[in-house]
């Protein structure tokens, strides 16, 4: 039997791998600093800790088989790595939350270390371990097949510079440089990127490195600033009671973006762990949209005449979109689901999610801001991170 570890398990793409792992009979160990918030997890062991301790990720990338699980100790000569290691685990949201810029240092300060911890870890296990164990000679053999890692990039890496059209942004793979990023959050994705790049030429850890452009569906951050548009523009459309209401949509709406079902995340995920391209690679979908069309897209599959309140908001860069020449190239992968076919699911979900709290409110949480937009403020200093994943 296969095994995966699957950092950011509690997290949304996170929680979807882990089930589509289990799926293809893989025996998955999940960690965050949380259990998947809207079901159970599908893991065989979840283990809960914070990425940015290096003693804890060294214990957590270790496989020990029938010997024992995460919290038991057993002789170093039986632990072994993990066949796959899936990196989602990052400081991260929305434009609410990248965008503002009170949250740069935190976002590449937390993300930066974890990525540095499970490199240099899986690397030191990878290695040939020769030394003495109680007074005992303990030798692990040279592995026939190292550990082999996923980074979720993102697309937001790409230079600000190409995506000041609109109509024509562009995300070729190959246009990332030179390296323009329009905020931190993307400034870090690149870092970390070449840093996986590195990692493979000097020690030969085989990595692969997808560009996400914009995942969504069900299960997903929805509300509380680091969502993004599509679960956002979801709820304040569930939120209006009636067939008719107005929701708040930042800036003119016509800066335009592309947005991918999960499921099909997941599947191009896969495909790229089972090939021998390394990427990087855009993992997205090329049906462009404005913001506006998107909230007309919601509005439609709700049934209801919604009309726009442009205000001041945080907006990211005007024009982006995935181009797929590459994955299609290399992997023989391409998106299947229409925009409108996943914001039904989405919206299906996130509704009964809208009247759920309506019916039995959350003590201290205001539902009446369901239909406003909202940002991310600065955390108070000495405030402790707790939520580290990708959404």
């Amino acid at each position: 039997m296969k095994t995966a570890l699957v950092l950011g398990a509690g997290g949304f793409i996170g929680s979807h791998m882990v089930k589509r792992l289990r799926d293809d009979g893989y025996w998955v160990r999940g960690v965050d600093l949380k259990a998947p918030e809207f079901s159970e997890t599908k893991a065989n062991e979840f283990v809960y800790g914070d990425l940015r301790d290096v003693e804890f990720v060294r214990r957590v990338i270790q496989y020990k088989g029938e010997q024992g699980n995460f919290y038991n100790s057993v002789p170093y000569r039986y632990i072994l790595p993990f066949d796959e290691i899936y990196q989602f685990a990052a400081d991260m949201g929305g434009a609410g939350f990248v965008f503002t810029g009170e949250n740069d240092a935190d976002i590449m300060h937390n993300s930066v270390s974890i990525n540095l911890n499970v490199l240099e870890e899986v690397r030191k296990l990878n290695e040939t371990f020769d030394g003495e164990e109680n007074g005992t000679e303990c030798v692990r053999p040279i592995l026939n097949q190292p550990t082999k890692i996923f980074y979720s990039g993102s697309a937001c890496m790409y230079p600000e510079h190409n995506q000041l059209d609109p109509n024509n942004p562009d995300c070729r793979e190959e246009s990332a440089y030179p390296a323009d990023p329009d905020s931190e959050y993307g400034w870090e994705k690149l870092f970390s990127e070449r840093l996986y790049l590195a990692y493979n030429r000097n020690y030969n850890i085989p990595v692969r490195i997808a560009r996400y452009h914009n995942i969504f569906g069900p299960e997903g951050t929805w509300q509380g600033g680091r969502e993004k548009a599509p679960a956002a523009i979801c709820r304040k459309v569930a939120y209006c009671d009636g067939i008719f209401g107005i929701i708040d949509v930042w800036g003119d709406g016509e800066q335009t973006r592309s947005f991918l079902y999960i499921d099909e995340c997941i599947e191009a995920t896969r495909r790229l762990m089972d090939s021998d391209f390394i990427g990087p690679v855009n993992i997205g979908s090329e049906e462009m949209v404005t913001i506006n069309k998107l909230v007309d897209t919601a509005a439609k599959v709700a049934g209801k005449t919604i009309e726009k309140k442009h205000i001041d908001g945080p907006l990211g860069v005007r024009g982006r979109n995935s181009n797929n020449n590459l994955i299609r190239e290399k992997l023989g992968w391409d998106y299947s689901q229409t925009l409108e076919e996943g914001i039904r699911k989405t919206y299906e979900w996130i509704n009964l999610q809208v009247c759920k709290e309506k019916i039995s409110p959350i003590p201290g949480v205001d539902v009446s801001s369901y239909g406003y937009s909202a940002l991310v403020p600065e955390k108070p200093t000495g405030t402790p991170y707790k939520h580290l994943e990708v959404i």
